[in-house]
């Protein structure tokens, strides 16, 4: 491992708004310690919590933090340097409602209470797109029945991607179960923000990470889609 990254690895060890469990703690029947406590003692207040999945660099995370300064945000990864970019840039801002969580998104049922979150983003995660990889897609049933043993009632399912077959792939199990979308778009920038430049959604689909800059210059359209759980049978574990 680089000096570089121990280095980060030591910096988010010390920040109070990064958490760190280990692979035990997430994977024991109880949960880790903050299961429950999110508000009480890691932002120590009561405002409602957004998660962003797969969060890399925390770049979603810190932007609609300064956008919405009554909500708290919490990015989870399980890379520790990426973390280490959005959780330094939010000491840089001065933010108080947005942390890092460090761990495997797998584990997620056991690092939250039922009805905990308020709303779950998923900004460009891997399509996994082989067949073999169908169950690691973060938007598969699997996945959804822990999102929706932690998702209020009515809250929210957000997803922004640049790929066609993810999107797709999304579209098809939300039609699979019978799940109820709010909004849609195959190309948020030409057929929406560009037409409601005013509106608050704009606003936040306007945030773009370094990521999506590169795709958007190399031609490639961006798509999003919210939808509720409410729905959704659960018939597997979380």
């Amino acid at each position: 491992m680089s000096k570089g990254k121990l280095q980060k690895f030591a910096m988010i060890a010390s920040y109070d708004h990064v958490l760190e469990p280990t692979n035990e703690e997430a994977m024991s029947a109880d949960g880790i310690d903050m299961k429950g406590k999110w508000r009480k003692d890691f932002f120590k207040n009561d405002k409602p919590i957004t998660l962003e999945l797969a969060c890399g660099g925390g770049e979603y995370s810190v932007a609609m933090a300064e956008l919405y300064p009554e909500r708290n945000f919490l990015g989870i990864d399980i890379k520790g340097n990426r973390i280490w970019k959005g959780a330094t840039k939010a000491i840089e801002l001065g933010l108080d409602n947005v942390g890092f969580l460090r761990t495997r998104i797998d584990f997620i049922a056991n690092c939250f209470e039922e009805n905990e979150i308020d709303e779950i983003w998923i900004t460009f995660p891997d399509p996994q797109q082989s067949k073999n990889r169908r169950r690691n897609r973060l938007t598969n049933k699997i996945f959804l029945t822990r999102y929706k043993h932690i998702l209020k009632d009515g809250g929210k399912m957000r997803l922004k991607s640049d790929s066609d077959f993810f999107y797709e792939f999304t579209r098809e199990v939300i039609a699979e179960e019978g799940l109820e979308t709010a909004f849609e778009c195959d190309d948020i920038y030409n057929n929406y923000t560009s037409k409601n430049p005013d509106s608050q959604l704009s606003k936040e689909l306007e945030i773009k990470t370094f990521y999506e800059k590169m795709w958007l210059s190399d031609g490639k359209t961006i798509k999003y889609i919210e939808y509720f759980l409410d729905n959704l049978k659960v018939e597997v574990k979380v």
